[in-house]
């Protein structure tokens, strides 16, 4: 059972800054918690199921309390036991790279994959959904290259953060820490930008390892 899992959602390997600034918030966490067993689940390596008709039709049938058809069964397995890898860790890095104003399309298939009834929420028609996941924690590693706070709308948005904040929590995590890194790319200085982002994601890491819990965003 992993302390803490990494869930990265970039394929660029060492070109890609949420990366390395995850590789610092995961050595930085390491000085404060020596024995923490740290897991990096990499979205791109092949291991995260579809979710196609099959899976689609299979959270249907369990909302519904029907039977799965043998491609929903087995469909199904596969589901769970990517929610089961992701529901082992007691808190998690998410290292999101800005695509296009909004998450790459692989974490949004990864939340897709884990959004299961009776896993990840439960639903009822009176009261509405409720998340399954209390007591975990997060920690949110946005980057971009354009897009920055205070930017004319020319520069972009970001959608990143709403979203995945408002599933986190709809899931039940509301111990929620996020650090930016904008607007990388005609910055007067990359190297203070860079030094101030591996700051603030140090200082996430020290706060999470040693207290335990982080300070929401």
């Amino acid at each position: 059972m992993p302390d803490l899992l990494h869930i990265s959602s970039s394929p660029r390997g060492d070109a890609s800054r949420s990366l390395a600034l995850a590789r610092t918030f995961t050595e930085a966490y390491r000085t404060t918690r020596p024995d923490a067993v740290i897991e990096h689940w990499d979205l791109w390596d092949g291991t995260l199921p579809a979710f196609g008709p099959a899976a689609a039709h299979a959270k249907m049938a369990t909302i519904a309390g029907e039977p799965f058809t043998v491609d929903q069964e087995a469909a199904y397995r596969q589901i769970k036991d990517a929610f089961a890898r992701f529901d082992a860790a007691d808190s998690y890095l998410f290292s999101v790279p800005m695509w296009n104003a909004t998450v790459p399309y692989i974490l949004k298939q990864f939340i897709d994959v884990v959004s299961q009834p009776g896993l990840t929420f439960g639903f009822d028609p009176d009261s509405g959904y409720t998340g399954l996941l209390e007591g975990k924690r997060a920690v949110l590693i946005y980057t971009s290259d354009v897009w920055a706070p205070g930017r004319p709308p020319a520069f972009g948005s970001d959608f990143r953060q709403p979203y995945l904040e408002t599933w986190l929590r709809w899931a039940g995590i509301t111990d929620i820490t996020a650090v930016r890194q904008p607007a990388a790319t005609a910055v007067a200085d990359p190297d203070d930008l860079w030094h101030r982002s591996r700051a603030e994601v140090t200082a996430a890491a020290v706060a999470l390892g040693s207290t335990g819990r982080t300070a929401a965003a």
